[in-house]
Parts: C-alpha cells; structure tokens; sequence
C-alpha cells in the first residue's frame, strides 16, 4: 500500500488540474519475453499544457495483468504451476502530431507484484507439498509508440515497453531483472 499511495496522490493531482486538456482512456493485449508472455493493459492519460501546438505532453496511469497455468513435469516430478503478474505504474508522455500519426515516447515509475503457486505436485519422493512465492519490486520504464488516428476519438496504438527492475532487485529465481514488453490497443479520446 505504501508504494501505490503516490501513484494515487499523482493521479489526484493530475485529475484536478485547472486546465481543460485532452483524457484518454485505453486498453491493450500485451505480449512479454518472460512467463507469464501474455496479458492484458488498461491506461488512463490526461494531457496537459494543450495549448502547444503540434506537441502533446501528458501524464499517463497504467496497469497491466498477466496470468499463466501451466503443468510440468521436471525429474519424473509433475506439478501444476500458476503465474501471476500485476504491474501498476505511472508515466510522463510527449507525442508529435505528424497528421495522422501521433509518435510518442514516455518515462515512467511504477510497482509490480508476482506470484508464483505450486500444486498438485505427483511422483515427489520428497512429499514437498504446495508451495507459493510472492514479491513485489519498484520499477522505472521507458516506452516508445505511435497513435493512428483514423477515426476522430479512436486512436489504435503500439508501443514497445522497456521495464527495468533495478530499483528494488527481484528475489525470485524465475522474475527477471528487465522485461521488454509490446503493447497493442485502442484507446478513446474525450
């Protein structure tokens, strides 16, 4: 909780603002190097200084989910394994509207939590039993992607996410450090 509270009070601040600037809503299918390799996003981005032409600056939330069942069988040992993977994360964002393609990159901060459940383990000579592992780290990421406006308010995107967890390093043997993520979606313009 300690590590969503400023993401929240941002967000607070960023929702009060004065000026009447551009809100987006969006969601995405996002795809990753690491299990669990894919989910789903939603983002909420409100612009701000609107007033300059040709540039979009913006302050954007995100959130991302990733989950992965998968059975294993190691060493003549089998066992059912579940993934999950949150991440919740806010960014600075600056596009340039070149007609109707909008390129835009972004810098952001953000936490992630993962959890890792062991089950129906069979064949264990050791009769270890269930287990479970969760953790959760701070990361900062940097992203690149293009907005087409084709119809006014709907605006399809990709972007490419790159997430570094060197602010907080991962305990758990299967969390990397870095993840490379890709991100397709639409979002709405109000």
């Amino acid at each position: 909780m300690r590590r969503i509270l400023p993401l929240i009070l941002i967000m607070t601040a960023m929702f009060s603002a004065t000026t009447l600037a551009q809100f987006e809503i969006g969601a995405s299918y996002e795809l990753r190097e690491e299990d669990p390799k894919n989910g789903f996003g939603i983002r909420i981005q409100k612009g701000i200084l609107s007033q300059l032409p040709i540039v979009n600056l913006g302050i954007r939330l995100h959130g991302s989910y990733y989950s992965d069942e998968n059975s294993v069988t190691e060493n003549g040992i089998s066992y059912s394994e579940d993934l999950t993977n949150y991440e919740l994360g806010v960014s600075a964002i600056g596009g340039v509207s070149l007609g109707l393609l909008e390129p835009y990159v972004g810098l952001g901060l953000g936490t992630n939590n993962y959890e890792q459940a062991i089950s129906d383990v069979q064949n264990d000579p050791g009769n270890v039993g269930p287990t479970s592992a969760d953790e959760s780290s701070l990361f900062w990421n940097m992203m690149a992607g293009a907005k087409v406006s084709i119809v006014p308010k709907i605006k399809p995107f990709v972007e490419y996410r790159y997430t570094s967890y060197d602010l907080e390093n991962p305990s758990l043997q299967d969390v990397k450090d870095s993840s490379g993520i890709i991100a397709f979606g639409v979002s709405i313009s109000f």
